[in-house]
């Protein structure tokens, strides 16, 4: 007697959904918690990085505002500090130019002790006057101006505490300042022009006394005023 195997159908849906089943798995398994976590850590990470990208931003944004603050103090600053002027009737017109320079232009406030006018008049009264103010405290610095700038620097310099220079260009400027810690500078109308002269004056202003080995002759010169 031959047996005969018939196919099951049901058999067949077995297998099918089965295989159904393995791919659904095999789906389930790329979408498993390891790799969750990993896109999860992924997407943190790059949220932190915006995060810190935004601190940075903030940080730089508060450091802009700290160093425009701090320009701002150093420019009230420079306004409370008052300049002796003085010049003979050589000297009136750059004077008047550099008075305008400094309050307008530098923001500084100038004592003006003369002359008013082109009128004949003797530069020691003036250059003397301007030392004066600057030897008591009363202004920071002084500026004293005559055709040349020699005769109001000698007279200038013939006051206790006063160290004056004739400058004539950047480099003596910053010498007499940074070497002689100048507190008052001469200026010759008719050495500089008045753009040089603003120059001049601006690099003047602004430059520090160095210290060091030169404090110790500046001393000596100190010294010798009191002999």
């Amino acid at each position: 007697m031959r047996v005969v195997i018939k196919e099951d159908p049901v058999d067949k849906d077995k297998i099918t959904t089965g295989r159904i089943k393995e791919v659904i798995r095999e789906v389930m398994n790329e979408m498993s918690p390891e790799r969750k976590g990993a896109r999860i850590a992924g997407t943190a990470s790059d949220a932190s990085a915006r995060e810190t990208s935004r601190a940075r931003g903030s940080e730089a944004r508060g450091s802009a505002r700290e160093r425009v603050a701090a320009s701002t103090t150093k420019s009230s600053q420079a306004t409370t500090r008052t300049i002796a002027m003085g010049a003979d009737h050589g000297g009136f017109k750059l004077k008047e130019t550099l008075k305008r320079y400094l309050e307008d232009e530098l923001d500084v406030k100038v004592k003006d002790f003369g002359t008013a006018s082109e009128e004949s008049v003797d530069y020691p009264d003036f250059a003397i006057a301007v030392a004066r103010a600057v030897a008591i405290g009363e202004c920071e610095k002084g500026v004293v101006i005559d055709t040349m700038g020699i005769g109001s620097s000698i007279a200038a310099n013939k006051i206790r505490g006063i160290r004056a220079a004739v400058c004539h260009d950047v480099t003596t400027a910053k010498s007499s300042r940074g070497h002689n810690d100048a507190n008052v500078i001469a200026l010759g109308s008719k050495v500089v022009n008045p753009g040089l002269a603003r120059t001049i004056l601006r690099t003047w202003l602004s430059t520090s006394f160095d210290g060091g080995r030169h404090s110790r002759r500046i001393q000596k010169i100190t010294d010798a005023e009191k002999a």
